[in-house]
């Protein structure tokens, strides 16, 4: 159930939102894949067909099939390959999320730098795909999906509220305060709410785009919880460790009842788990640069 708050924000955010003409419409080629998953006879030489017509995409879904931190027990050659190793199941979510961010890349300039903002994402991606492994959560592909979008709000505030973006950048300057709270004070609400409005439009399942939203308090998710503090979780490391961390998140505050949510049971045993991912985080790292 949403709170008239919640739903005045979401109404003030389609508002400036929906009169943009140029944000991104889904690109054929997801919805040709989405079409092809429809129907049960569809194999993965089918979807490898259609996926290689766009070489960019299926050079990014096989460097994420390789990633030291997907998990995969060797390297990934082929697209098809790839296909049967990520799942049908995923592999709509993943085209759907790289391709949104492909749709939205912007230029750098001194208050965003979008290597840096990539690597960020596809950290986050990849670790709390791992971790979920590790966790034993039963559907860590989703896990990858939620956080490689999880900061898509940030580039839709810098490409279409630039002038918002610039009071937050400001307000953090002069004020010595976290992103995060600048961004509550200029605009009301945070770059999880501004995400929402795009990943309904891409038609993303209703618990992943909650998790998105929620990265930030995974406490207060509703439909899933979990999902939402695994992706919580790796963004908090990538900061506290330093690897693939981004400026932004820059004073991120940990939401305490993750512990109990991903059952670590007190705050010295998840400071012990965050410590002895340490290298590999490392070690991803210096693979994405």
């Amino acid at each position: 159930m949403f709170d008239q708050t919640t739903l005045d924000i979401k109404e003030k955010i389609r508002k400036q939102l929906s009169g943009i003409g140029n944000l991104p419409a889904i690109p054929h080629i997801v919805a040709e894949v989405t079409q092809l998953l429809d129907d049960e006879k569809t194999s993965a030489s089918d979807l490898c067909k259609v996926i290689s017509k766009d070489q960019a995409l299926a050079t990014k879904i096989l460097a994420v099939a390789n990633s030291p931190l997907y998990g995969l027990p060797r390297r990934v050659a082929t697209i098809e390959f790839a296909i049967v190793i990520i799942g049908f199941e995923h592999i709509r979510n993943i085209l759907l999320a790289i391709s949104l961010l492909d749709a939205l890349k912007v230029r750098k300039s001194p208050d965003w730098n979008h290597n840096e903002y990539w690597a960020h994402s596809l950290m986050v991606a990849t670790a709390a795909k791992r971790i979920a492994d590790d966790l034993k959560y039963p559907r860590s592909g989703e896990v990858f999906t939620v956080g490689l979008l999880h900061d898509l709000g940030l580039v839709i505030l810098y490409k279409y509220l630039n002038y918002d973006f610039k009071k937050i950048v400001k307000l953090v300057k002069n004020e010595g305060i976290s992103y995060y709270e600048a961004e509550k004070i200029v605009l009301g609400y945070n770059h999880g709410d501004i995400a929402e409005y795009l990943l309904e439009k891409w038609n993303f399942p209703p618990y992943i785009v909650e998790a998105i939203v929620k990265h930030h308090k995974p406490s207060l998710a509703e439909k899933n919880p979990v999902l939402a503090s695994l992706i919580h979780l790796v963004d908090y490391m990538t900061n506290k460790l330093g690897y693939g961390n981004f400026s932004w998140d820059t004073g991120y505050e940990l939401d305490e009842n993750i512990i109990d949510i991903l059952g670590f049971g007190s705050f010295e045993y998840l400071e012990e788990f965050i410590s002895s991912y340490e290298d590999l985080f490392k070690w991803h790292f210096e693979s994405l640069n």
